[in-house]
């Protein structure tokens, strides 16, 4: 499972590259190709020692393939040491991860994408953001929140997110206290899945207009419509920050075909989170977290690599 924005941190998988030979040295290939198309290096900040783990990070232009590099790195982890996966779950960002993984697109067109959209939302889009709310996603509907933030996607029956322009969070958080909701701003500067990054879809569809796709290794589960494809339509890599993450039902498709082995290779575990809370009472399906923001990472791998090999 590839998570996406929101998900992030200073020091993500910091452990695994210090200890790690597969990650470490996918993650120095892939900041390399960074390098040559924006000029800059995910790693030098990433890994920055004068900034902690909690620290503000919501630069788009270095979150969007540092989430990446983060992700599409672990995943080889796991299937050099031969934890093979037979279908990829992309959330969001993380579908781009998700489609490399998966062999739809080659892993330099993906981060390419990556970089070109994160410039388009830069060059484009106005200040915005999102929120996670532990709530009945129905609260959506009144009206106060329907006509000042839009439904960012249900991740399961108490949890939903709201995008919204900056400008209408102070309102929106007020409305929230009053209530008694538990919210979170998430550490993104974008109103992704919303109309108000519409700006950014000619100037990235133009850059990308040129991505090759191909036959892929595995399916791939799409939270933008929680369908399962073998191969993609031309605008599924707009799609999937534009439409809203239909992650609960997703989750619910994969169910109903039996017992799984859920893997969440993103930056926070967010999505092994979600499905603790968000598994039928009745599943057997199993769900392994592996970088959290609390460390025990190298733990956490050691953990999933004995789990599977029985």
């Amino acid at each position: 499972m590839f998570s996406g924005q929101g998900s992030q941190h200073f020091q993500m998988g910091r452990a695994l590259f210090d200890d790690e030979p597969v990650f470490r040295d996918c993650m120095l290939r892939l900041d390399g190709l960074v390098r040559e198309l924006s000029g800059r290096s995910v790693i030098d900040t990433l890994y920055c020692l004068g900034q902690p783990k909690g620290a503000l990070f919501d630069r788009t232009a270095v979150t969007h393939p540092a989430i990446f590099m983060v992700e599409y790195s672990l995943a080889q982890s796991l299937m050099r040491a031969g934890v093979v996966p037979d279908i990829a779950l992309g959330a969001s960002l993380g579908s781009f991860a998700a489609a490399a993984v998966a062999g739809i697109v080659g892993v330099e067109d993906a981060l390419t994408a990556v970089i070109r959209q994160a410039t388009a939302f830069e060059e484009t889009c106005k200040p915005g953001g999102m929120l996670a709310v532990l709530a009945d996603p129905a609260l959506y509907d009144e009206d106060f929140l329907s006509t000042k933030a839009e439904l960012a996607g249900v991740n399961f029956a108490s949890h939903f997110v709201v995008s919204a322009q900056q400008a209408q969070f102070p309102e929106i958080e007020a409305w929230f206290r009053e209530r008694e909701v538990t919210y979170q701003r998430l550490p993104v500067s974008f109103a992704f899945h919303s109309q108000w990054i519409d700006e950014a879809r000619v100037p990235f569809e133009s850059a990308t207009r040129c991505m090759r796709y191909r036959a892929g290794r595995l399916p791939l589960m799409r939270c933008d419509d929680a369908t399962m494809a073998a191969d993609l339509p031309d605008n599924y890599f707009w799609g999937v920050v534009r439409k809203p993450i239909r992650f609960r039902e997703a989750i619910s498709r994969l169910e109903r075909e039996g017992a799984r082995r859920y893997i969440d290779v993103g930056p926070s575990s967010t999505l092994a989170t979600f499905l603790k809370y968000g598994l039928p009472a009745a599943s057997t399906s199993k769900v392994h977290p592996i970088l959290t923001p609390y460390g025990q990472d190298r733990r956490n791998l050691a953990a999933v690599l004995a789990s599977t090999r029985h």
